[in-house]
């Protein structure tokens, strides 16, 4: 198992559940497994919980003390173990990726791409001027996390674009288009953010307002691609983590060339391929 046949199981799993509407509805999915959900107070931290019943069936609970979104996505995240055929293993905070076990991280990108199917979503990411205003406004009308609805927008890409979560200050994951990994575009998991970066100035208390131009090769390890990055941000005080999108304007997107080769596979990452259009506007400091 791995994160790309979680996510075709996904696929396969919303092409079974017949037409879908948008926002998706979760009760289809967990009546599709035979599911029933029920909503408790739960203790915090504690995203939900379910069991399948001796008559085959599950029963899916959900912290009603979360919001909505949230529980929407932990619905999806059960149906996955369901599906998938993990068991569950909730002993670290659903919120930190550095700390998620790779079973409940394989349930993640199942959720994700229930709750934002790829025939529904990727169009409407190929119409989107990028940025993190675009991301917000599919986050809302797919009901969706802003982390969930990050990570597929820059995905499903057309060009070099990257979406990246930092945890107290170090980059913990990063979702890239298919163009910006065939460019050799790699941003290390555990590096810190760029000191001076609008990222770190986000983090350190600095109010977003909108993309700005950023140095590529602080961002992109071994890059020789040239400048014309832009970075837009949202930090979250409550859990310490930074939101960032990165992406080349169309002209100046570098064309495909050698760079220094190393394997991906012992960073222990994997990603979705995937696409999307840019800006106009330019913003310097």
């Amino acid at each position: 198992m791995d994160e790309l046949s979680a996510a075709a199981a996904a696929r396969s799993f919303v092409g079974k559940c017949g037409p879908l509407a948008q926002p998706v509805s979760v009760e289809a999915y967990a009546a599709a497994i035979g599911g029933t959900i029920k909503k408790e107070a739960l203790n915090d931290g504690e995203d939900g919980w379910s069991f399948r019943k001796p008559n085959g069936k599950y029963n899916i609970c959900v912290n009603c003390n979360q919001n909505g979104r949230r529980q929407r996505f932990t619905v999806c995240h059960e149906v996955a173990h369901a599906v998938l055929e993990i068991a569950p293993d909730h002993s670290q905070p659903s919120w930190s990726f550095s700390r998620r076990p790779q079973g409940e991280i394989f349930c993640d990108v199942f959720a994700a791409e229930l709750l934002l199917p790829y025939k529904l979503f990727k169009p409407q990411v190929d119409l989107a001027e990028i940025g993190m205003a675009a991301v917000r406004t599919l986050a809302d009308d797919f009901d969706a996390s802003l982390l969930s609805t990050g990570s597929r927008f820059a995905t499903f890409s057309k060009n070099l674009c990257a979406f990246v979560v930092s945890e107290g200050g170090k980059v913990r994951y990063s979702a890239r288009s298919a163009a910006l990994r065939q460019a050799k575009g790699w941003i290390r998991p555990g590096s810190l953010l760029p000191a001076g970066s609008y990222s770190a100035r986000a983090r350190g208390g600095e109010k977003s307002s909108g993309p700005e131009e950023a140095h590529a090769d602080e961002w992109l390890e071994h890059w020789d691609g040239g400048d014309g990055l832009f970075e837009d941000v949202l930090h979250i005080d409550q859990w310490d983590q930074t939101l960032t999108l990165l992406w080349f304007e169309e002209d100046d997107v570098p064309a495909p060339r050698e760079r220094k080769q190393w394997e991906e596979q012992t960073y222990g990452l994997r990603e979705l391929d995937g696409n999307l259009p840019w800006p106009s506007r330019r913003k310097r400091r």
